[in-house]
């Protein structure tokens, strides 16, 4: 039995008086490559990654959830026939909006009691939300043996985020967090909603690192940049910016506005090189996908502008260090983490670095975490 379990059990013990009968879990994710791409119908390649949010329950007779969050060490308690949206325990909203969204799509739910407990960084841009989300489906449909799939649990989970919660993201966090396969990252087309494994090879390890810089990616940042995006397919006549290709975008560029032509610049070619890279890994060239990450991030800093001076010199410093193959700001921007691909043997000292280096020049010390491509959200104890 692994520290977390025991604890959940001893803290589910101690708050409910008995012993859990189920123990379920759901990843957080890192985007190894197609930032900003999203809301452009365009292509993604996140994985799964080994820090995640569990919960450990038992059954209720009555439609009441009580929840206990040992990172928050708050309650929520509610019912399941009225689902509100409250203000005392946020973390709860993200449990209250999977339990809507289930409902809303006809499936009959069982209360339960629970305590839930987190290791993926909140708000580092890893996702804790949709791994709560995901292990709240999880929860629901072991508890009431709900035929959901996973490409259901994901879409359920995210129009709780969209339309309970009220934050307008789009499908790859609880796609990844839903259908995340070990050894894979998941190239996700966010038009068709398609999707493929595709193998991570061996003798590499990527290296996330957290800022601890908060992002501040406000709505007016993120909404100029996808009106300007939406201006810039407009003006080319397509219904998406992932309809051009980077040949015909670059020939037709001289129309659009110089600021346009940046912000879209950036996302055909992104989408360019989610392909390439896929296409790299399915041959093993490692290599290949370190320069579209690297590609990725100097487009972020100086196309879309949604870098941050303290990401920009952990991708400077961990690049410096031999072994590095390839480096780039992972997430919306503005903060939040970077993600290193590196040779297995050379991890060590890209860890070193990036703690002993960053500080000396930022004053900020990152957190590091080293992870694998893990599964999605699944059932770990259950009777």
């Amino acid at each position: 039995m692994s520290s977390r379990h025991a604890t959940l059990r001893r803290t589910f013990s101690a708050q409910f008086g008995a012993m859990p009968m189920w123990l379920v879990r759901a990843p957080g994710r890192v985007n190894l490559i197609g930032e900003h791409t999203d809301y452009n119908d365009g292509f993604v390649l996140p994985m799964a990654i080994d820090r995640d949010v569990r919960l450990a329950l038992a059954p209720r007779t009555d439609r009441q959830v009580h929840v206990f969050s040992l990172n928050f060490q708050q309650h929520d308690r509610f019912s399941l026939d009225d689902l509100q949206l409250t203000t005392t325990s946020p973390w709860g909203n993200y449990l209250r909006g999977v339990a809507w969204a289930l409902q809303g799509a006809g499936f009959e739910l069982t209360g339960f009691d629970a305590v839930m407990e987190g290791n993926v960084p909140i708000g580092s841009g890893l996702s804790s939300s949709a791994a709560t989300e995901l292990a709240t489906v999880t929860a629901f449909r072991a508890l009431g043996n709900l035929t959901l799939d996973a490409v259901q649990a994901a879409l359920l989970s995210q129009k709780a985020e969209n339309d309970f919660v009220g934050v307008k993201c789009g499908i790859m966090d609880q796609y990844i967090s839903s259908l995340g396969q070990a050894g894979h990252a998941l190239l996700i087309d966010c038009r068709s909603l398609g999707f493929e494994a595709v193998p991570l090879p061996a003798g590499v390890q990527f290296v996330i690192a957290d800022s601890t810089v908060r992002r501040g990616l406000v709505d007016s940042a993120y909404n100029e940049r996808r009106a300007q995006c939406e201006e810039g397919a407009r003006r080319l006549g397509v219904p998406a910016l992932r309809d051009v290709s980077l040949a015909e975008f670059e020939r037709r560029a001289p129309a659009l506005p110089d600021l346009v032509a940046q912000r879209c610049r950036h996302v055909v070619a992104e989408n360019e090189r989610v392909l390439h890279s896929v296409a790299a890994l399915r041959a093993g060239d490692v290599t290949a996908f370190g320069r579209d990450m690297d590609e990725s991030h100097t487009s972020l800093r100086d196309l879309y502008a949604v870098s941050h001076p303290v990401l920009d010199t952990m991708v400077e410093v961990a690049r410096a260090v031999p072994g590095c193959l390839g480096a780039r700001l992972t997430g919306a921007g503005f903060g939040g983490c970077t993600v290193s691909l590196v040779v297995n043997a050379c991890v060590p000292a890209v860890v070193d670095a990036l703690q002993r280096e960053v500080a000396r020049r930022t004053g900020l010390t990152p957190q590091i975490y080293l992870s694998g491509a893990e599964a999605g959200a699944g059932i770990i104890l259950g009777e």
